[in-house]
């Protein structure tokens, strides 16, 4: 069907990527529990103290924000219809640096944060039908990569027990370790109000929580925030802070073919397992069927000890007569046919 990014009996189709402004919260609305203010105003160019904003203040969002209204870019030299192969690589080009820096802010690893971006893709590729015909690709894919980002199981993980080198600006450093010091609900719900822009009802979806709640977790984030920052910053300062932070250091993703032939090698190897695994278990259960008892076998019952008997006597010395039988015994032959003679008495 068109929209699906797949081929079809006639062909391949035209992919729909996800609407540049889906997601980015044009018009966004203030929480509903006081303090926060209305009308973010995310498309002024200019700070809160009424600087130009910079290039890297748009970091955390996909490149495709900043175009005319349309589909995702398509690759290049494609035409107007896409193989599956060619529509994941412009989706991947058109949100794979933004979901590094975001996935940063979540964790303040950066092998950590790439990690989960080419895990995510790598999934989005396993279920690429699913993706394709989602309204939002892009959204799909940032949740699936903030939620490999934030697992709990990563603290068991011997790579990352030791923290990695904080950022070198002072500023950068208290921004970083006050979004860390926060729960993971609450840090990923600044991440996406805040920084990635999404409107308070998109937040409270993805992050699978009422508008309510989200709301309250975005006030207490804040308050945690102005406490713990040098200096106050109001919504469009921590945004553009945010960005700042997120762009430092090493952000650029790995190639989007290296990331389909990973996402396909580790498929081919869960597959294998499996089959592995089961062809273990169909063995093990035809071995216990051919050797398990077709019928009752009743438990051999316990010994019990016999009273009454008398002890064995040891045999005395011997008599006269038993001695010349012994000496007659060992004197005769013990082979030949002489022994099977009778003798005659």
């Amino acid at each position: 069907m068109p929209g699906d990014g797949h081929e079809s009996e006639h062909g391949p189709v035209p992919v729909r990527g996800p609407e540049p402004g889906a997601g980015a919260g044009s018009g966004r609305g203030a929480p509903s529990s006081g303090g926060a203010e209305s009308g973010r105003g995310r498309s002024s160019r200019t700070g809160g103290r009424g600087r130009r904003r910079p290039s890297w203040a748009r970091a955390l969002r996909p490149s495709g924000l900043n175009r005319a209204p349309g589909a995702v870019p398509a690759a290049r030299q494609a035409g107007p219809y896409l193989t599956p192969a060619q529509a994941f690589d412009a989706l991947y080009a058109y949100c794979a640096p933004a979901l590094v820096r975001q996935a940063y802010l979540l964790t303040g690893r950066r092998d950590l944060a790439h990690e989960s971006v080419e895990r995510a893709f790598q999934r989005a590729w396993d279920h690429w039908p699913e993706v394709a015909r989602d309204p939002d690709p892009a959204g799909w894919v940032r949740a699936a990569a903030h939620d490999w980002a934030l697992s709990p199981w990563h603290r068991f993980r011997r790579r990352y027990r030791h923290p990695e080198p904080p950022p070198p600006d002072d500023h950068d450093r208290a921004l970083l370790d006050a979004l860390l010091s926060l729960p993971p609900p609450y840090r990923r719900t600044l991440v996406l109000y805040d920084g990635v822009g999404l409107d308070l009802p998109d937040t409270a979806a993805e992050t699978e929580a009422s508008t309510r709640a989200a709301a309250g977790r975005l006030l207490y984030a804040r308050e945690v925030l102005a406490e713990r920052l040098p200096e106050p910053a109001g919504p469009r300062e921590l945004h553009d802070r945010l960005a700042e932070l997120a762009s430092s250091g090493r952000t650029r993703a790995a190639e989007p073919a290296a990331v389909r032939v990973g996402g396909e090698r580790r498929a081919r190897l869960w597959t294998r397992t499996a089959a592995a695994v089961t062809v273990v278990l169909i063995g093990s259960t035809a071995m216990t069927l051919h050797t398990a008892p077709t019928h009752y076998v009743p438990p051999v019952p316990p010994g019990e000890t016999v009273r009454g008997v008398p002890p064995r006597a040891a045999p005395g010395p011997l008599s006269d007569d038993q001695r010349e039988l012994r000496d007659r015994l060992r004197e005769a032959l013990l082979d030949g046919p002489e022994r099977l003679t009778p003798e005659a008495r």
